[in-house]
Order: structure tokens, then sequence, then C-alpha cells
């Protein structure tokens, strides 16, 4: 695929490179994986402050009024960086979902501070049982008055434990499998009743585990509405499949450029081992695996926002089948072909595998995706 980019893009490709090569360096991730926070507020606020977190938002709501292809664009290059500031769960997904479907008083109160790097926000949406299916729901929101009563237990919540605001799934109305009744609320971090338990994921980056006893909502806390809010969940995940693939990308891509250098410097026999045919041929199949998930994440983030659910959910089912099985190729063997220490802690690559084996299961796995994909219309016979 072809894809030029932009003046205004390249921009931001650049700056975003710039920042990564000199004030977030793989071993800035490596210091903030043993904080409880995993990630640094400050840094956060200056990339509110450089926009890059509103940059896909209108002006209206005090974003750049840019699209979803410009933040996959900047998490390509954060990706390369395994810079661990909670751009996905908190811009992406539930940051998206308030700018499209969130009141005026919504968008000013939750979304303006996020913008400008104030505060983070985060998705509340898997539970044990549930798996990838997003109306398998059993956290409940009864109603009594104008106040709702939240029951129940969210699992893997990205950015969940440090959220200053969560968009929770709970039903109001429905069986546990029904595809109405389900409806999102925004919850203050800080409410009564709520007891967020953080999780160390196998990347070194953090999610968290959060139960709900009895926790208050207002019918002002209510996202979108009432019982409707299966459809905007399944838009704000599939962005979040998309944006998994743009992070994955970046990573993909310095795995295959440290493997290449290291091709050329490591000798053998007195000659650089990528002088060998056999290497050769390696690297050149991991040069297509890399190629063939660029071009499917572009166009993914081009379709994410695409008026057509059915054409949105091939080109992102598309782009996370080929993020885990054309990224897993280039893992493999940037592994076999560094001798195996790779995939040891001490090594950076071994660090980038860990964190594209989380973003192949985030959102839908391959299994997922490739039933997914073969049940739309399109292809139903």
């Amino acid at each position: 695929m072809n894809f030029d980019l932009s003046d205004e893009q390249q921009m931001i490709v650049d700056s975003v490179a710039k920042f990564v090569a000199n004030d977030s360096p793989i071993e800035r991730f490596r210091k903030l994986r043993e904080t409880d926070r995993g990630w640094d507020t400050d840094m956060w606020e200056r990339m509110g402050e450089y926009g890059w977190l509103g940059v896909a938002f209108s002006e209206e709501q005090g974003g750049f009024g840019g699209r979803f292809v410009d933040m996959a664009l900047i998490l390509e290059q954060l990706g390369r960086g395994l810079v661990p500031e909670p751009y996905i769960p908190s811009v992406v997904l539930a940051g998206g979902l308030i700018s499209r479907f969130g009141s005026e008083e919504q968008v000013d109160r939750i979304l303006a501070p996020m913008i400008e790097g104030r505060e983070s926000l985060s998705l509340a949406y898997a539970e044990k049982q549930s798996r990838y299916n997003l109306h398998d729901c059993l956290t409940s929101a009864s109603k009594s008055g104008n106040t709702f009563t939240l029951q129940g237990e969210k699992v893997w919540v990205l950015n969940g434990h440090a959220a200053d605001h969560i968009v929770v799934a709970a039903r109001t109305s429905g069986e546990q499998l029904d595809a109405e009744g389900i409806t999102l609320f925004i919850v203050d971090a800080k409410a009564s009743g709520l007891n967020r338990i953080a999780v160390r994921s196998m990347d070194g980056q953090r999610a968290a585990a959060l139960h709900f006893d009895g926790v208050e909502v207002g019918a002002e806390q209510v996202l979108g509405e009432e019982g409707r809010g299966l459809e905007p969940l399944e838009w704000a995940i599939d962005r979040g499949a998309a944006a998994a693939c743009a992070e994955g990308q970046g990573e993909i891509q310095e795995l295959f450029e440290r493997t290449n250098t290291y091709l050329k410097e490591r000798k053998q026999f007195g000659v650089p081992i990528g002088s060998f045919q056999a290497l050769q041929h390696r690297a050149a199949e991991m040069f297509i695996e890399t190629e063939l998930c660029r071009s499917t994440m572009i166009l993914a983030a081009i379709q994410v926002d695409s008026a057509d659910p059915e054409e949105r959910k091939a080109e992102v089912s598309a782009a996370k089948l080929q993020l885990n099985r054309g990224g897993w190729f280039v893992q493999e063997n940037a592994i076999q072909l560094l001798g195996g220490i790779g995939i040891t802690d001490e090594q950076d690559e071994g660090l980038f595998f860990k964190r594209l084996r989380v973003l192949n299961g985030l959102f839908g796995d391959a299994d997922y995706h490739v039933d997914r994909f073969q049940r739309l219309p399109r292809f139903d016979a």
C-alpha cells in the first residue's frame, strides 16, 4: 500500500520519534515498571502539552480535529520506545467514547482534563467469564429514582489502577447474554464502594481488577443511551484493536531493524552472518511480514471510524490477524537470529517480545478475529 504522509502528519511522526529517542528510551520503561503506577504523570502532562492526547478530537472539544490515522502514527512511534503512558485506554477507548457519545457537560468535565494531560481515563468491560463476548455481562446497575447502584467485578482493566474516571459497562436490564440492556457509566475512581486491585501483566505494564460493591452513580453519569451501550462498546473495542495494531507495528519495525543491524555486525568465520544466503532469505521474509502488518494497520486505521460497521469489522479483524501471525513470525525469527538471548529480560528485544504477546491477545486474538471475519454478512453463504 502506498501511503504518503501529509506535511502535518510527517511533523507529528518526527516529533514523537524525537521524543522517544531523547526522552523515553527503553531504560525509562525498565525503571517505571518497578513503580506502583507504571507510568509518569509528568510525562503524561507533557504529552498533553504537545497536543498528542487531543490530536483526533474536534476543536470544539479542545482537540485538533485530526483523524484516527493521526493517533495511529503517534502510537506507532510510542511503540518503538515501549512508552508506558496509557494512550490506548485513556485516549482511544474511554476518551473516544466520551467524545462521541458524551454530553456537553461530560466532555467539559471529563474529556478536557484528559486532553490536557491532567487526568487519565479507563474502560472497564471484560469479566472473568466473558472473554471477548462484549454482551456477556454480569455486572449489574439497579435503578432507584435517578440513582444507579453498581454491583459486580471487572477484570483486565487497562489503566484501571490509576485512572481518574472509569467508563464501566453494566447491565441495567435483561439476562447475562442479552445484547440489549447494557449501559455505560462514567464512574469516579474515588467513588465509595469501588475497590481497585493493581495487576502486573507479563509485559511489565499495569492493569487492574475492579470490584463494585454498591457504587452509586447518578443519571448524569450515564454515557449515551440507557440500555443501548453495546454498539458504542463494540465501536470502542474495534478502535482499541486498531490502536493495538498501530503500537504493535512500531514494535515489529523496531525488532526487524535491530535484527537487521545485528546480522550486519555479528561475525562468524570472519564475515558478517548477514552475508549468509539462508539468513538473507529469513530477513527478507521478516521484511515482507513487517510491511504487511503496516499495510493492514493503516487500512484498519482509515476504516475504523467508517459509517459501515461491516467494513470496520472486516479491516480491523484482518489487521489484528496479521499482527498475530505476521508479527509472531517477525518476533520468533528475531529471537532465533539473535541466538536465543533476545528472549531474556536483560535484552530489549525480550521486552518487545512480551509486549507484542499482550497486544496479540487484547481486543480479540487470532481465533476470535478469524471467526468474526467469516461471520460477516458478505461471507455468509
